[in-house]
């Protein structure tokens, strides 16, 4: 099979339910993505699934499998020098419970590859409050958690702790992505905190997020809490920091060469 110019990265931490589903959904879109899995040793075999599913789909599902838990943003920090390593030319993340719907990543991907963006994010507040079967209290936390980077940071992005991203590579390798210390919710902020004051484009595309039906959350206070305080942070280092600039980083004429604009 003809390998795409675009990866969807999917950490994963037990989620056996639905990982074969969620890599089935990808792989039937019309649109060709590839499909990283970013596994953190999961008990239920999570990893094991993604194996089969290696074999279904040569050269369009892989695995990269860590020894322990270590974090959401690590994971994706992972994933994210895996893809660029591969040469892929758009590096997607998506979560595996079906929160996220696999279709709109056609929509992020266009609103970079045909709109523009630098980075595209599925918001859930841009067009009011897309969000179904969520208990109020997490609606109106996720809510004003976005309004208060804003208000903090300068940020213009309705929905900032949002993981359902489309990058264009370029702004991967331009952002140090050693330097991305948050490894939680803060993740999120932190990288759209980033790739704004590297001068990249950020569009918001309008999705809907279904609360997942199968599987656990990961979501705890400690990781809230890192998001909550790490935002004076981020301000500070707007304040203090070099941040490298777009268009410091060019990519290596045919770097990407194996990788068709499909």
């Amino acid at each position: 099979m003809e390998r795409s110019n675009k990866v969807v990265v999917i950490p994963t931490y037990n989620e056996i339910e639905n990982i074969r589903a969620i890599i089935l959904a990808v792989m039937e879109l019309e649109e060709p993505f590839d499909v990283l899995v970013v596994d953190d040793n999961s008990p239920d075999r999570t990893a094991e699934e993604v194996r089969k599913l290696e074999v279904e789909y040569p050269e369009r599902v892989h695995l990269l499998l860590r020894t322990k838990k270590q974090g959401l943003g690590t994971a994706y920090i992972a994933g994210f020098r895996w893809a660029l390593d591969q040469g892929y030319h758009y590096v997607l993340e998506m979560d595996a419970d079906f929160s996220h719907n696999p279709k709109d990543l056609v929509r992020l991907y266009e609103a970079c590859s045909v709109g523009g963006a630098d980075v595209a994010i599925g918001s859930r507040y841009v067009q009011g409050v897309n969000v179904v079967n969520w208990p109020l209290g997490r609606v109106l936390m996720s809510y004003f958690a976005s309004k208060y980077v804003q208000l903090v940071t300068g940020l213009n992005v309705n929905d900032a702790t949002a993981g359902f991203v489309c990058y264009r590579a370029e702004v991967l390798f331009t952002m140090e992505l050693d330097k991305v210390a948050f490894k939680g919710y803060g993740f999120q902020i932190e990288m759209k905190h980033t790739a704004k004051q590297c001068g990249f484009e950020l569009v918001e595309v309008p999705i809907v997020f279904v609360n997942r039906v199968l599987g656990t959350s990961k979501m705890n206070t400690s990781i809230f809490g890192e998001a909550f305080f790490g935002v004076f942070r981020l301000r500070w280092w707007s304040w203090t920091r070099k941040y490298p600039q777009k268009g410091s980083h060019r990519l290596e004429e045919g770097n990407n060469s194996e990788h068709k604009e499909s």
